[in-house]
Parts: structure tokens; C-alpha cells; sequence
């Protein structure tokens, strides 16, 4: 994995082929799912958390600078991952849940990613209101229950197009961030790393189960991205350096999940239904690993935030970004830029097993 030079070929094609914008806005494709379903935290929330009592909220300026829309509760300046996933799968940005009043606005899916949102219901507590992995499902149930209600296939109908649909689950970075490494949780103090790790798989694959039970099939699960060199972590070194120990923390969670998948593709109990792992982490350490190879020359501070790196206060109401965004590969104290979303993406979408195993999302699709 050195220099990332496992990664470099594909995505020097990709650059030479159109580059990468910040906002995304690739040209759609023919529609290779029928719906996308999401599951997450902020790195993937679209506006679930703008009516919460909550301080997890990105709804102002300039959060959104690249977007079309504006601010929209993306904690980003232009598109997620699951912005440009629905754009590869020839869907329309699917909407967050909180904002959707018709059943016709989720027949092409539904985002229900939340911020500071875990696996587990207490993660993410510092930030108040949030809507947990667990809540995230019981609204994915209830949105399969008015497909139902509105076809006019009734449950069957609605139960084969569901089964169909794209889910992609991304959580843990919370259970981590904010629960385990949270100086006021107590988390630490009751498990060691693997014990920690161990849980939060397990607690993942009853909640995938619960998924399957409520009619999905198509599963995409992302792992925890290196959180050792965001600004935050980076900040609270005099020195700005990268904490190996952050990353040492997370690589057995990444590991259980994996090994999890790979079991319940294996025959684990929940037939009929693929699941795919998406290794983001080793994406990220590949453009941390050699940055100019795939455009990006600041990788050491937020493009929006104040203090060391950008990363001791982060992105404020109103106040001024970087100008040239898509240089940077964090966009706040937390978070990637729209240019290293839209590389996740593709790489979700079109990448090999290096990346996507077993099979990537447009092979899913397919199936």
C-alpha cells in the first residue's frame, strides 16, 4: 500500500478521462437500481438533523458553497459519497427522510444518515439530538410499509422493487469519535480495543439483520475511514502530527466487519441477500499516502476552521472557506472534501476487490 501505487493507475485514468469536480455533477447514467437506500452519520447525512435540537448541523453558509442547493445539512461544500452513488446508479439525489412528505418523493429511495449518529444508541450523546442506527432502521420500516401501502402490487410488489434497491450502511466513525475516545464517556475504561471492536460488529450485524427482515437484499457497508490525520485529531499535537494510535483503534472494527460480511455471504443465515465491503479507510490512507497524484495538495488542515490545522474550532456560520477547494482534502475539522467523496464514490462503484469486496456496486446492481 505504499504510496498508494495500488490505487494510482484507475484513478490517473479517471482524472485524465474528465477530472473531478467538487460538487460532483456527473452525467447520469441509465438507472441501474431502482431506489438507494442510506444509512449513516454526518459524513453522509443530507439534512436529517436541521429541525433537531441537535449541535450537529451543517445548514448554513458555507457548508453547501458547491452544491446547487446551498446549504442543505451536508457537512461538506459540495456532494457526499452517496451524492455521486446515486448519480452512477442513474437516480436523482434521494432526499433525507426527515424532509420527505410523499411516499412518491421515496419510490427512488431515502437518505436516513444522521449526525453524530452511531451503531450504538449512546454514541454521538455530546451532540444531543441525533437519530441513532437503530431509529435509522425503524424509518427504513416504516418506509417499506408505505411502498406497500402505494403500490399497486401491494406487498409483494413493494417487497421486490426494495429487494432491488441499493442499501449503504456507513456507520462507526461516531462510536469511536464520540463515544469511545470522548473523555466524559466511561466506553474506554470498560473495553479494550478488540473487546470494543468485537462489540460494535456484533451490534452491526443484528442491526443488518433487522435490514434484511425489513425486505433489503443489496447491501453495500463501508468501514470506518482513517480518522488519524483529520484536522481535529491533527490539532491536538503541537506539532500537527498524525496519530497512528486513532487509526490502530479502528482496524479491528474495519476487520470484524469485513470477516462478518464474508461470513454472511458465506451461507450466515440471510439468504438471498450480497454484501459488499467498501474499504474506505484504505482509499484515504492511498491519497494521504501521495496526494498530488490525485489532485490535492493540502492535507494538513480543514479548508474551513479555525486554529492548529483548521481543526481546534471547526467550520463556523458565514465564515470565509479556502478558495481553492478542490486542493484540499479535508473540507472541516471532520470532514473530506466533495473532490475526495466523488473519488470514494467511483472508486464504490467501479473499483476492484483491492477496494470492493466482493464485487463493487455496479456489480451489485446487476445481480
Amino acid at each position: 500500500m505504499a504510496g498508494g501505487q495500488w490505487l494510482l493507475p484507475w484513478l490517473l485514468l479517471l482524472l485524465l478521462a474528465g477530472g473531478l469536480v467538487a460538487a460532483g455533477g456527473g452525467e447520469r447514467s441509465a438507472r441501474a437500481a431502482p431506489a438507494l437506500f442510506v444509512f449513516g452519520d454526518s459524513l453522509i447525512d443530507s439534512g436529517n438533523n436541521n429541525n433537531l435540537a441537535s449541535l450537529a448541523k451543517a445548514n448554513y453558509f458555507p457548508y453547501g458553497i458547491d452544491f446547487a442547493a446551498g446549504p442543505t445539512g451536508r457537512f461538506c461544500n459540495g456532494y457526499t459519497i452517496v451524492d455521486e452513488l446515486a448519480e452512477l446508479l442513474g437516480l436523482p439525489l434521494v432526499p433525507p427522510y426527515s424532509q420527505a412528505s410523499t411516499v412518491q418523493e421515496i419510490l427512488q429511495g431515502a437518505n436516513y444518515a444522521s449526525a453524530a449518529a452511531g451503531i450504538l444508541d449512546d454514541s454521538g450523546g455530546n451532540f444531543a439530538g441525533r437519530i441513532p442506527f437503530n431509529q435509522q432502521i425503524g424509518n427504513f420500516e416504516a418506509t417499506v410499509s408505505q411502498i406497500a401501502a402505494a403500490s399497486t402490487g401491494g406487498a409483494a410488489a413493494a417487497a421486490e422493487r426494495v429487494a432491488r434497491s441499493i442499501v449503504f450502511v456507513g456507520m462507526g466513525s461516531n462510536d469511536y469519535l464520540n463515544n469511545y475516545l470522548a473523555p466524559n464517556y466511561d466506553t474506554r475504561r470498560r473495553y479494550d480495543a478488540n473487546q470494543f471492536a468485537a462489540l460494535l460488529a456484533g451490534r452491526l450485524a443484528a442491526q443488518l439483520a433487522r435490514l434484511y427482515r425489513a425486505g433489503a437484499r443489496k447491501f453495500v457497508v463501508a468501514g470506518v475511514g482513517s480518522m488519524g490525520c483529520i484536522p481535529t485529531v491533527l490539532a491536538q499535537s503541537a506539532a500537527g502530527r498524525c496519530s497512528p494510535e486513532v487509526d490502530a483503534l479502528v482496524m479491528p472494527f474495519n476487520a470484524n466487519v469485513r470477516a462478518m460480511l464474508d461470513g454472511l455471504n458465506a451461507g450466515g443465515g440471510l439468504a438471498g441477500a450480497t454484501f459488499t465491503y467498501l474499504d474506505n479507510f484504505r482509499i484515504f490512507k492511498a491519497i494521504l499516502a501521495n496526494p498530488a497524484a490525485f489532485g490535492f495538495s493540502v492535507v494538513d488542515r480543514g479548508c474551513c476552521g479555525i486554529g492548529r490545522n483548521g481543526g481546534q474550532i471547526t467550520c463556523l456560520p458565514f465564515m470565509p472557506p479556502c478558495a481553492e477547494r478542490e486542493r484540499y482534502v479535508f473540507w472541516d475539522a471532520y470532514h473530506p472534501t466533495a473532490a475526495v467523496n466523488v473519488i470514494i464514490a467511483r472508486e464504490a462503484f467501479h473499483g476492484g476487490a483491492d477496494v470492493m469486496a466482493p464485487i463493487n456496486v455496479a456489480q451489485l446492481a446487476r445481480l
